[in-house]
């Protein structure tokens, strides 16, 4: 699995564990629909940091809660 489908399937994850849809998300993190839209889909193929720092703000987790997963340990190189 690569980075950007790790990324899509752990926003995913935390949206069923806070019983959230992907639009809610981006409004509690103040992003726009299309931002997680494109995490999800997989056609940000390099999410930024601060977008993934923006969604653990929203949902109150740090970075480590977000990356430390299972999902994160074999990640594919995308370049």
């Amino acid at each position: 699995m690569n980075l950007s489908d790790s990324i899509a399937t752990k926003i995913l994850k935390i949206c069923v564990e806070k019983n959230i849809t992907p639009n809610k998300l981006a409004t509690i993190c103040c992003l726009t629909q299309s931002t997680i839209q494109n995490l999800i889909t997989g056609k940000s193929h390099n999410p930024k940091l601060l977008t993934i720092a923006r969604i653990c703000d929203g949902l109150g987790i740090n970075l480590k809660d977000f990356f430390d997963d299972d999902l994160f340990i074999s990640i594919e190189r995308e370049d």
